[in-house]
């Protein structure tokens, strides 16, 4: 497939109700793994990236081993493949649209991108993140593929789950409206885990809803009835690779 063709293959799996599962991976030997047991797409992210290159999460990974990560990663399997990027790497908005050609440039048809401030518990205003949303797109258009743009709003990160509500709601509604009318094509809500919030999420949000799978989130079929449509893992499959790993080698040190 062209990229192109992969671009819309990725947005085609967006199905509310019928969730593409994305277990995210760090590298070309992880992402070809995933596509041997059977992925319809690749999905990075970030703090296993930078993990796997003994660099903490945040953008501390450098900008350009990242590009050179994701094109190796593309270039080894036959699948889309989405950048969880963080927060594109840059605060202006030139900046911000010449990194997201060099990631498009790279082979990948998607991303992610929060409206957390780096460096920082607090969060982009909707007019700030829309801006910078409304770059990405300008950006993708400029290159013809038309990216998945994944807007991730921190909104129940800054809370603990028990506190959620429907303030909270209100919040990430408003939200996925505006990131929706700048060019946004999904909406990632990180932390949410209460089936009756996330149903009306889901119910009410005009971009399809992406959920974190957390030890205390629903179980995927739960969620599929919930209407969500994107289900990925973020850091769970690489501390899952760490600790069999650790584990195998203590035997062996054991037995020694």
């Amino acid at each position: 497939m062209t990229q192109t063709e992969k671009a819309e293959a990725f947005k085609s799996l967006h199905v509310k109700g019928t969730p593409v599962i994305l277990y995210n991976i760090w590298d070309a030997g992880s992402a070809r793994t995933l596509e041997q047991a059977g992925a319809k797409a690749i999905a990075t992210g970030s703090w296993s990236v930078a993990a796997a290159h003994g660099f903490e999460d945040g953008e501390k990974i450098p900008l350009p081993l990242v590009l050179t990560n994701t094109k190796r990663i593309v270039d080894s399997v036959a699948l889309p493949v989405t950048l969880d990027f963080e927060t594109g790497y840059a605060t202006d908005l030139p900046g911000l649209k010449e990194n997201i050609r060099n990631v498009i440039a790279a082979g990948a048809i998607g991303i992610n991108f929060e409206d957390r401030i780096i460096e920082s518990k607090e969060l982009q205003t909707i007019e700030d993140q829309s801006a910078r949303v409304t770059a990405i797109r300008e950006a993708a258009e400029e290159t013809s593929i038309p990216l998945f743009i994944n807007a991730r709003t921190d909104v129940f990160l800054k809370t603990y789950p028990a506190q959620h509500n429907e303030d909270e709601l209100d919040e990430a509604l408003r939200r996925a409206e505006a990131y929706a009318e700048a060019g946004a094509s999904g909406l990632f809500a990180p932390g949410l885990r209460d089936p009756e919030l996330i149903e009306k999420l889901c119910e009410r949000s005009p971009l399809p809803v992406n959920i974190l799978v957390l030890p205390d989130t629903p179980p995927t079929k739960k969620m599929a009835e919930l209407g969500v449509a994107r289900i990925s893992y973020g850091a769970a499959p690489y501390r899952q690779m760490s600790a069999a790993l650790t584990e195998a080698a203590r035997k062996a040190f054991a037995d020694a």
